[in-house]
């Protein structure tokens, strides 16, 4: 999309880290992918055609390449990039993660100048209440008991100052935790679990939304963007917190100078029950069908509201255009388990 507007993306890409070899080198091979049924060149493929598609002059890339003694995020993804012919053709992290997942933002080198310029003060060990740095700890009482436990993010977000063509904004990308009952054996650990999850989930959204409020407090042009994990009324144990991750991110119970808007969360916490927006689709095997769940958010403070913002997602079985397009539908489906998300943003009205 490149002109006088800007164009971000958002887009988790599963098992992105499993196509590169140590160098940072595009495993084009016919050999099984990470993901169920599909090869690694038929990923990379589809992955290549999707980008490309996209045209953005920024993605957040969430479930980037590892980082690590022997492996560069930087380096994988620029040579996917030139792969692929893409112009957002650089990359940066900020704190590298201890899984094999990060957090990085590719982009177009003509057009933006981002920098890595993280918030907050480093907590110590024992965490503090008040908004610490994202690699740091933040304390918070998860269940109520008078006693605050220590979170700390295992993906800490990416804290962006960028320059770009419509002026300087801040991004923050994210990737929540997952609420998922990894490791339960039965049924009451499969709840105690989830609900556990769940609680670190929230304190990690709070901790995010004592950022944004210092943001938008200053009067900046901000952006939160990626996986967030949670969707209003997306699980059964959201009655027992009152609020959804995304709810307390978008700082619903503020005042509206004060909240963030992504429509299609908008939209989920308006009509609980009905027809909503969906950027992930998930196979559960125990009860043989697809699930369509809204994860994935680009959201914006007031100010940008604005700018004739326009959110798509990239959803092949809900936009008719990508169900129409031959080759892009079925390249979404094969490259992740999520779809991306994109925002254009223009003049000021």
């Amino acid at each position: 999309m490149a002109g006088p507007g800007l164009r971000l993306a958002t887009y988790n890409v599963e098992w992105f880290n499993a196509l590169f070899d140590d160098t940072g080198r595009p495993l084009d091979d016919a050999l099984p992918s990470a993901r169920y049924g599909i090869t690694r060149d038929r990923q990379l493929a589809a992955l290549r055609r999707v980008f490309a598609a996209l045209d953005a002059d920024g993605i957040m890339v969430i479930e980037a390449p590892d980082t690590g003694s022997r492996r560069s995020t930087t380096r994988a993804l620029e040579r996917f990039a030139a792969s692929a012919g893409l112009r957002a053709r650089q990359a940066l992290i900020g704190f590298p993660s201890d899984t094999e997942q990060e957090i990085a933002f590719l982009y177009d080198p003509d057009r933006l100048s981002p920098r890595h310029d993280p918030q907050g003060d480093p907590a110590p060990r024992h965490g503090t209440a008040d908004a610490p740095r994202f690699d740091s700890a933040f304390r918070y009482d998860l269940d109520a008991d008078g006693i605050s436990e220590v979170i700390r993010f295992s993906k800490p977000p990416l804290e962006l100052a960028l320059d770009t063509p419509i002026g300087a904004l801040r991004l923050i990308g994210v990737h929540a935790k997952s609420k998922n009952p990894h490791g339960a054996r039965n049924g009451a650990e499969t709840t105690r679990i989830a609900i556990d999850n769940r609680r670190k989930q929230l304190a990690q959204c709070l901790w995010l939304r004592q950022r944004i409020a210092a943001h938008l407090q200053a009067g900046d042009s901000l952006i939160v963007l990626g996986d967030l994990n949670d969707g209003p009324g997306l699980d059964e144990y959201e009655s027992l917190f009152g609020h959804s991750g995304v709810e307390i991110v978008i700082g619903l119970d503020g005042p509206p100078g004060q909240r963030l808007f992504d429509p299609h969360a908008a939209m989920a916490i308006s009509q609980r029950i009905g027809v909503a927006p969906s950027t992930a689709r998930f196979y559960i095997a125990p009860q043989k069908r697809w699930f369509d769940a809204l994860l994935d958010f680009i959201m914006v403070s007031p100010d940008l509201c604005r700018r004739n913002p326009a959110w798509r997602i990239w959803h092949p079985h809900d936009d008719p255009a990508l169900a129409a397009d031959p080759l892009l539908g079925p390249a979404l489906l094969d490259a992740s388990d999520h779809f991306p998300v994109t925002l254009d943003l223009g003049p000021v009205e």
